[in-house]
């Protein structure tokens, strides 16, 4: 391509991706890793042909409406689209990308970290040591629960949840799901499919949440279905914050409705999560690091790129979403 086109890429992305999307593209790029605001990233989106941003920055309609007319895609770094109005994009003429696939295995790996460490108390064991508040061990120590040979249910049986699931094999779990519809055999491998969310919650031992955030699956997890749950099972979340009433977990949380949890998403993430999970022993908190590892975070650029080239190609890009 001649005269390049300008992309605008909002977050510090790899070096080896930023080297990459040079070799095409005039990046406007943040080396500081700032966080723009929407004035300031309408103000730079002034020059730039592309958005290339992360599920940190968001696009609802009224910012759609008032980018300027040259900007023709918005390729996301992040497989989740919750924070652009693909409607709006859609009016204006503006084609959204997505970066799926590249993420599933290393947050099919969180989502294992959050079920071993929510099931034998990680959060509280690390503590004690760092704090040198570990002083003895007898057999009723810091007892938790095993995750093998317990009944796993996945919530949103796509490709994340696929890997999650051939994962937690090897810890002998069987298999339970829920989507919108039956997988085919060969890739439900024997997984058991429930047609409700409230019979897979009563069915499990361990639930892993693995839809998107859409109107449909916000605050997904409420009070009742959690009620249906029991006492000694844990909720693991990978998929975003929105699935989950945050009210409710803490609540069944601090009464003994469910066991533990395992949380790598949040509502009002980072600065305005629930204060109640920082309160809690028995919820293990990470810091939204489902794909962060260094094959997977370049990988995700290189398929933004992808997407990009495609588009100012002339050709259609392989993740549209809009």
């Amino acid at each position: 391509m001649s005269n390049k086109p300008v992309v605008l890429v909002t977050r510090k992305l790899p070096d080896a991706v930023e080297k990459k999307l040079a070799e095409n593209f005039t990046p406007i790029l943040n080396p500081q890793d700032k966080l723009y605001d929407t004035e300031e990233l309408l103000r730079l989106a002034a020059d730039a042909d592309a958005i290339l941003p992360c599920h940190t920055e968001k696009f609802p309609a009224e910012t759609i409406a008032r980018l300027p007319s040259r900007v023709k895609a918005i390729a996301n770094f992040s497989v989740g689209v919750d924070h652009v109005d693909l409607e709006a994009a859609k009016q204006k003429q503006v084609i959204v990308t997505n970066t799926p696939d590249v993420l599933s295995d290393a947050t099919a790996e969180i989502a294992l970290l959050l079920m071993l460490g929510a099931a034998r108390r990680a959060s509280e064991g690390e503590r004690l040591v760092r704090s040198q508040q570990w002083k003895d061990w007898s057999p009723a120590f810091m007892v938790g629960r095993q995750i093998t040979g317990k009944r796993l249910g996945i919530l949103g049986m796509g490709r994340v949840g696929q890997v999650v699931a051939r994962r937690a094999r090897g810890f002998d779990m069987t298999i339970h799901y829920h989507n919108r519809k039956p997988l085919d055999s060969e890739q439900a491998t024997a997984a058991v499919y429930h047609d409700t969310v409230e019979s897979l919650l009563a069915g499990v031992d361990v639930l892993s949440i693995h839809c998107p955030a859409s109107d449909a699956t916000r605050g997904l997890i409420n009070a009742q279905r959690l009620a249906v749950m029991h006492p000694d099972s844990i909720l693991v979340n990978t998929s975003r914050g929105a699935v989950v009433d945050d009210d409710a977990l803490v609540q069944a949380l601090r009464s003994g409705g469910i066991a533990a949890a395992g949380l790598d998403v949040f509502n009002g993430e980072p600065d305005a999560i629930h204060p109640g999970y920082r309160e809690l022993d028995n919820a293990f908190l990470l810091p939204h690091i489902g794909s962060a590892t260094t094959e997977t975070r370049d990988a995700m650029g290189y398929r933004a790129i992808a997407n990009l080239v495609a588009i100012f190609n002339g050709q259609e890009p392989g993740d549209r979403v809009a």
